[in-house]
């Protein structure tokens, strides 16, 4: 048996969360996003045997960015699998706290996400962003990072807040959004793999190559194991934008089966460091 915990999934609830990203018109513009609007729930995460599905950590998926709580409160009605919460928390407000302190009443909640794409770099040099970051640290909250890691400005934000904040737990969501071995990112990978707070986390392959297969991906999660150690590394879904490209269980059928990772290898990757890094009891 192949045991995962999928360290990068979203659950939509259309008839009680807002979605915006979701609705035609709006970004991104991924071919067939419309095929994705629907509700998901737990139930969708189906696997094949002999790998079995033990845990799962959600990712703030836009169900309401006001109170992003409500988005924590559903889950815990609802999911039967152990699973952890990374909340939405928006990090350039100066009301940041006090959401916080809202969210810390939920016991899943173990990190904040603010999506900083192409604006990374002027996000992580505000210096409200930097003390919010400062307060992630001390209540000890991950933070995950979504950000272009082939923008070498963005990368010396992230690099100098970890310096000065050694204790902030950060994780690199969708591998820094590459769609091949690049030299900036590659050199982005080698920076930010010093800090020995810093993960990454393999995914999102098909926001940027909806034809991706292990071949295409393998180059890049090899050199982000190489250059961060194999205990700081872990492969993820980002089900259901991954449908855009292939079933959930066909993808960790890619992933667990056609890689042809060793077996402590594998249950590294896909179990064990997500059990870790996401605190799971």
């Amino acid at each position: 048996m192949s045991r995962v915990i999928d360290p990068h999934i979203h659950l939509f609830n259309l008839k009680e969360g807002q979605y915006t990203w979701l609705q035609e018109g709006n970004e991104p513009n991924w071919p067939n996003k419309a095929t994705i609007h629907r509700d998901y729930i737990e139930g969708d995460l189906k696997l094949n045997p002999p790998a079995a599905l033990e845990g799962f950590v959600h990712i703030e998926a836009g169900f309401d960015n006001d109170e992003p709580w409500r988005e924590l409160a559903w889950l815990e009605e609802h999911c039967q699998l152990p699973f952890k919460s990374i909340a939405y928390g928006n990090i350039e407000a100066e009301t940041f706290s006090e959401q916080l302190e809202e969210l810390s009443k939920f016991g899943s909640l173990v990190g904040i996400r603010f999506i900083l794409d192409q604006n990374a770099a002027n996000l992580l040099s505000n210096r409200i962003v930097k003390q919010n970051l400062s307060m992630l640290a001390d209540k000890g909250l991950l933070f995950e990072a979504q950000l272009p890691l082939s923008d070498p400005l963005a990368v010396d934000a992230l690099s100098s807040i970890m310096a000065g904040l050694p204790q902030l737990k950060v994780v690199i969501n969708h591998t820094g959004s590459p769609d091949k071995l690049s030299e900036n990112w590659m050199n982005s990978i080698m920076r930010l793999a010093h800090h020995p707070e810093c993960f990454i986390k393999c995914s999102g392959w098909e926001m940027f190559n909806p034809d991706w297969d292990t071949l295409s991906i393998k180059p890049m999660i090899s050199f982000a194991i190489r250059q961060f150690g194999l205990a700081r590394v872990m492969l993820a879904s980002n089900f259901p934008v991954s449908e855009l490209s292939c079933s959930y269980a066909e993808l960790w059928q890619r992933y667990l089966e056609e890689m042809k990772w060793k077996g402590f290898e594998k249950d590294m990757l896909v179990y064990e460091n997500a059990k870790r890094i996401y605190q799971f009891d």
